[in-house]
């Protein structure tokens, strides 16, 4: 895989004013993705993350409250774009959460994962998780299938492709965000450029 085109985001949003950019999301949310809501709601959120970085677990408490307050109103995709050069448990842990999703526990993973103030990603830790949410822990670790490999690929071209540089990369209503991550400035930005859009 190639994971070197990325580096990570090491520093917290130094600028309150912008909160959208041009850039648009490459491929847009679709049925292929993970996603928390329905697909066809009004507002959408992805990001790309790394369960290794340390702004991404920063972040997931702040989706979350963004999902509970805008309640049906909101689709949430999570796409992977391990920062493997940086991180090196971020590919494993990707793969693991792929492996999980083929037993239709993505999101129960993905919340271990995220879980507490520092990354427990280790193998044991992966096997761990797999156990707890009722998945074989030998299916989460490597070596991985082709299938799950490919879709960790995947999404990180496609991360590529919509110009993510760092982690995590957030994009609202398709478009990539450049704000502050607050629960507060996320649903701004998911409601105002909501309404900017034409009306088709």
């Amino acid at each position: 895989m190639s994971w070197s085109r990325a580096r990570s985001s090491t520093s917290r949003v130094a600028t309150r004013r912008p909160t959208i950019s041009a850039t648009p999301l490459d491929p847009p949310i679709g049925p292929y993705d993970h996603l928390k809501g329905v697909l066809g709601a009004q507002l959408t959120l992805m990001e790309y993350g790394d369960f290794e970085c340390p702004y991404c677990r920063a972040t997931a408490p702040v989706v979350h409250e963004v999902l509970e307050r805008l309640g049906r109103r909101v689709v949430f995709a999570f796409r992977h774009f391990p920062l493997a050069e940086l991180h090196p448990y971020a590919l494993s842990a990707a793969v693991a959460s792929e492996a999980a999703a083929l037993a239709g526990q993505f999101w129960p993973m993905y919340g271990r994962l995220m879980s507490g103030d520092e990354p427990a990603l280790t193998q044991a830790d992966l096997r761990r998780y797999a156990e707890e949410i009722g998945v074989p822990p030998e299916s989460v670790v490597w070596p991985a299938t082709q299938r799950v490999e490919d879709r960790v690929e995947a999404d990180f071209n496609s991360g590529v492709r919509s110009g993510v540089l760092g982690t995590p990369a957030l994009f609202v209503n398709g478009i990539a965000y450049r704000g502050e991550r607050t629960v507060d400035a996320l649903i701004e930005a998911l409601e105002s450029q909501h309404a900017e859009q034409p009306v088709t």
